[in-house]
């Protein structure tokens, strides 16, 4: 449990995913008195290659943070780390102790919901299927510069978690699924301060946090194309992470 000795490093991250609910996690995480929070949510320090293009100023980081930071649980949350190839090897080099958070959602309403965002924006001119269709002809290996809004390629959990594995043992990793934390949030947040090492917070109050009010849902035959290429992945991630992913699979 969290006793107020200082720290000099971030604690944990909340690493992913994109359209997940880590934008409701960081609001919630953000009214504890012990957690300290980056003042940009839009740092993106470990995934920025000019932050290590040479020795990394870690200074950057940390004096986006509050004065008298270190006397709290230290955190940020951005969204692509779990998905950014050179992440979780930056994090693992900078504190070999830090606890990843992430949050998974079925990849198909995380893929729609990804795709719906950037089209209320302008972003995407293509309809939701030629946009997969698209980024099927396009697959290959990540290139940001050449396919910078990978609907599909985010939804495929497997690599993204091994990688996490790789560098950080399991009970430094909280792997929470998105459905549950919509449907019961008390439940997931206690999960959340127990595995930071911080008092359980009462009266919560629940709002939603970045969710789009989009044009349409998605249909029954966009549901059924693109769930066809998470199957290999879903049944790859249940004995992984030990969880029943078959809500995901309906």
């Amino acid at each position: 449990m969290f006793r107020g000795r200082p720290v000099d490093r971030v604690s944990f991250v909340v690493a992913g995913v994109q359209k997940a609910g880590t934008t409701a996690l960081h609001h919630f995480l953000s009214k504890h008195p012990h957690i300290a929070l980056l003042r940009d949510q839009a740092l993106h320090f470990f995934d920025n290659e000019e932050n290590f293009a040479s020795e990394p100023d870690y200074g950057v980081l940390h004096n986006n943070f509050a004065p008298k930071w270190r006397w709290r649980i230290a955190g940020e949350t951005t969204s692509g780390y779990v998905y950014w190839p050179s992440a979780m090897e930056r994090i693992a080099r900078y504190n070999p102790a830090m606890k990843i958070i992430v949050s998974l959602r079925n990849p198909t309403d995380r893929a729609f919901s990804h795709w719906a965002m950037r089209r209320s924006t302008g972003q995407e001119p293509l309809d939701f299927l030629d946009a997969i269709k698209r980024e099927e002809l396009d697959a290959g290996p990540f290139i940001p510069e050449v396919r910078p809004h990978p609907y599909i390629d985010r939804g495929r959990y497997v690599p993204q978690m091994e990688r996490i594995f790789r560098h950080f043992p399991r009970d430094q990793v909280l792997v929470i699924k998105y459905e549950s934390f919509r449907k019961d949030y008390a439940a997931t947040l206690n999960e959340v301060f127990d595995f930071l090492g911080v008092k359980r917070l009462r009266r919560l109050r629940n709002r939603q946090q970045n969710v789009g009010s989009y044009e349409r849902k998605i249909t029954p035959v966009e549901r059924r194309y693109v769930s066809a290429l998470f199957a290999d992945d879903i049944a790859k991630i249940e004995p992984l992470l030990g969880w029943d992913c078959a809500d995901w699979r309906s």
